[in-house]
């Protein structure tokens, strides 16, 4: 069996660790061996990351709900139970989109809901 160099190999899969890691600091983005640390973890705090942007935005979304349906003389919960008994399927995203930048149409489904 020929004896197998594995050089080619291994400095090209340093060099896509090293790409990955550019812009981390120190040690992290030069030496191999940290790079490929900060490398992990860097997918885990992205991968949580993910998770987290989307509890935040429903957040900011329940806020500005909140903030619209109060100037309309509502509290937020009544506001959601209304929309469930009135069986307005409209989610959260839109709800607040519409709260924000259409503020004429979302006074009509406070209306629609509450009457």
């Amino acid at each position: 069996m020929a004896r197998v160099k594995r050089g080619v190999t291994s400095h090209k899969r340093h060099k896509k660790v090293l790409e990955l890691t550019k812009g981390h600091r120190g040690g992290r983005s030069k030496n191999i061996r940290e790079a490929k640390s900060s490398l992990l973890h860097a997918g885990e705090y992205a991968f949580a990351g993910r998770k987290m942007r989307k509890r935040d935005m429903r957040r900011l979304w329940i806020t500005q709900l909140s903030a619209a349906v109060k100037a309309e003389g509502l509290s937020y919960s009544k506001f959601i139970n209304q929309l469930k008994v009135k069986d307005i399927k409209l989610d959260r995203k839109i709800l607040s989109d519409l709260a924000v930048n259409h503020p004429e149409d979302f006074k009509k489904i406070v209306l629609e809901a509450s009457s």
